[in-house]
């Protein structure tokens, strides 16, 4: 009912200077956060990839037009996602298999992203591996890409509820221009919330093995998750929300679902 909160919303957008200076936090907030999600779950991160990583976090706060900040997220989101398979554990760090019978055929080991040419196991269901090589959408074309834009779909959505929640209008953001049907100010406040909740649910899913190749479908060039395998990630993701974490600003215990929400109060 604060109409008062739109009002200023739409002047800062419509003022160069100010969005930009909101759209830096974001940016960021994104890459401090890709830099964490790397050092906290990668088998061996990269020296070279951390460091780089917290140039232009730090970069990001300087920069001095829109351009040259899409390009210092575009080389952080490059490093990031060339390191990204590195906290994907399959293997000797997954969890052992139960134990079969000895007359019984050892189920196939897991395998996910490309599909292995002429093995199927029902029709239009394909073997996958959790290879990771580099981010694609729209359609994602492999397993974990798969995993990554339903997060981040999900992401999505709820900070547009938390933006409805404040009084914002969601669809006029700093960062992301304005496009029909964009929700664009939602889209600025989940770019730091992107490696916290969808890529660590998609990481969580992966290597405790809730997801498996059987999960994955593919139609066309997309390759989707089975009825079966969204419900596991529903679940997960929902489980992911309600992890509680000490606010860094206010010092007390919120779940990461309150703390979107207070992120978008902060902004108002």
């Amino acid at each position: 009912k604060n109409v008062f909160t739109r009002l200023a919303q739409f002047h800062h957008a419509a003022d160069a200077a100010e969005s930009l200076r909101h759209a830096r936090t974001f940016v960021h907030g994104k890459i401090r956060n890709q830099r964490t999600l790397l050092m906290r779950n990668h088998a061996a991160p990269s020296a070279a990839a951390i460091g780089r990583l917290k140039y232009a976090a730090d970069a990001a706060l300087e920069a001095a037009s829109a351009g040259e900040l899409l390009g210092i997220e575009g080389s952080a989101a490059l490093v990031y996602f060339e390191n990204f398979s590195g906290m994907i554990k399959l293997g000797e760090n997954a969890p052992p298999d139960e134990a079969l019978p000895a007359d019984q055929e050892p189920a196939p080991a897991p395998v996910a992203a490309t599909p292995v040419p002429g093995r199927r196991d029902a029709p239009g269901q394909q073997f996958f591996t959790f290879d990771f090589t580099r981010r694609n959408r729209r359609p994602p074309r492999d397993a974990v890409n798969s995993l990554l834009s339903l997060g981040y779909s999900l992401l999505a959505r709820d900070c547009t509820v938390a933006a409805h929640a404040v009084g914002f209008d969601p669809y006029v953001g700093f960062y992301h221009q304005p496009r029909f049907g964009r929700p664009a100010l939602a889209l600025d406040l989940m770019e730091e919330f992107r490696p916290l909740i969808a890529d660590s649910v998609a990481i969580t899913l992966i290597n405790n093995r809730v997801i498996s190749p059987g999960d994955l479908v593919r139609a066309g060039d997309a390759v989707n998750l089975s009825q079966e395998g969204r419900k596991r990630f529903f679940t997960a993701y929902e489980q992911r929300l309600s992890t509680t974490i000490v606010h860094p600003v206010f010092d007390y215990q919120v779940s990461y679902r309150r703390a979107i929400e207070l992120q978008a109060r902060l902004l108002a």
